[in-house]
């Protein structure tokens, strides 16, 4: 099964969701237009780190950007993904969701790991379920920025014979070397496509690195964003996890026993 995917690498207006919900729709039109079957935007692609604001800004599930991105998948026959400013109960959440292509919610995964560099953890609290999901028949994972640097939560997340792991990111530009390492690193230790969405432009206290990235199986880069605005394309076939996890049986050769 082969897919065209397009990253949404785009700046974000701190604190203004009206302004980002309109620029991620054209961005999401042209992605549309070019033939993406897939479509990732970066996280907290609504609001930035505004997170003082949260409680302003924070949305419930079946807010304004839900409806958005339910009404976008379904009229352009695509999946979107990524992640939001969520409220529930009076409390906040960095949430990354999916719509596929009949504008149904696929996948609500809360961030596990939170971001003291950032101060997620004075404002929001951590969610406690994996990000697993259906992408058309093929397991998928989505997470958020700061969780790919515990790869012990990656591979919980590939134990269910996951293809994809989908990320999306606020990466700061001063560690855009870690960000493109860890990714190739995930990629190749699962053996598994890496999807990964990382915001451009700064807002009050960063400046982000943009350096988007898709990598096969085997670590190679299928495609890589620059430091500036752009939609960046790439195919995909998840035919080759397969063939790849039967050449180099890493699953089949795990010794859980001895890892605790």
């Amino acid at each position: 099964m082969t897919v065209k995917a397009g990253i949404i690498q785009m700046d974000i207006a701190f604190g203004d969701p009206e302004a980002n919900r309109a620029h991620a729709t054209k961005k999401i039109e042209e992605a549309a237009s070019n033939g993406s079957e897939i479509i990732v935007l970066p996280e907290l692609w609504t609001t930035g780190y505004d997170l003082s604001r949260f409680d302003e800004l924070a949305e419930s599930m079946e807010g304004p950007t839900h409806q958005l991105l339910m009404n976008l998948s379904s009229k352009h026959k695509v999946t979107i993904l990524g992640s939001i400013a969520e409220s529930e109960e009076g409390r906040f959440y960095n949430t990354f969701v999916a719509y596929n292509s009949a504008g149904e919610r696929i996948a609500k995964y809360r961030k596990a790991h939170l971001f003291r560099l950032m101060n997620e953890e004075k404002h929001l609290h951590s969610g406690d379920q994996k990000g697993n999901f259906e992408l058309n028949g093929v397991p998928a994972a989505g997470v958020i920025c700061y969780d790919i640097r515990f790869p012990e939560w990656m591979r919980t997340h590939m134990l269910n014979g996951s293809r994809a792991l989908f990320v999306v990111a606020e990466w700061p530009k001063p560690r855009v070397d870690h960000w493109r390492n860890l990714l190739i690193s995930r990629a190749i230790e699962n053996q598994c496509f890496v999807i990964a969405s990382n915001r451009v432009g700064s807002d009050p206290a960063n400046t982000f690195g943009g350096h988007s990235l898709i990598v096969d199986p085997w670590g190679n880069v299928v495609a890589e964003g620059s430091g500036d605005e752009e939609i960046l394309y790439g195919e995909v076939d998840f035919t080759d996890v397969e063939a790849i996890r039967k050449q180099i049986p890493i699953f089949q050769d795990r010794r859980p026993d001895l890892y605790e």
